[in-house]
Formats: C-alpha cells, sequence, structure tokens
C-alpha cells in the first residue's frame, strides 16, 4: 500500500487556498518541516498528523491514503 501524504497534504492546502507558510503557521509546524512532507523528504510524526487532520478536519486514515472522502 503506497502512503499518500504528501499528496493528501498538497490536495487540501489547495482546497483551502494555503501555503507553506500559512499553514505552518495555523498548526504550529515549521515551513521547512512542511516543505520536507510535500517533497517526500520526511513523513510527519503521528503528533503532526493529529494537528493537520484536525485542522483540515478529516481523519488520520485519510492523510496516509487508507480513506477517500
Amino acid at each position: 500500500m503506497e502512503i499518500l501524504i504528501a499528496e493528501r497534504i498538497k490536495s487540501l492546502m489547495q482546497a483551502h487556498n494555503l501555503s507553506q507558510v500559512a499553514l505552518a503557521k495555523a498548526v504550529g509546524i515549521k515551513q521547512n518541516t512542511i516543505s520536507a512532507w510535500l517533497l517526500k523528504k520526511k513523513e510527519p510524526c503521528i503528533t503532526s498528523l493529529w494537528l493537520l487532520a484536525d485542522y483540515f478536519k478529516v481523519d488520520i486514515d485519510y492523510l496516509v491514503g487508507r480513506k477517500d472522502y
């Protein structure tokens, strides 16, 4: 199973018209960390996934590609 975190975050950012800087400020994560996720250099830890899921009002399973909406 392919992990889709980067694609899902990009899609959610586009849907909410958010830049990396705006998302970073909104969830309290450094912009360079978000950049590394989007470039697939790193993956978010569970705490970051919770923050993203709460912010975008989605399940963590959606963020990692285990569920579609």
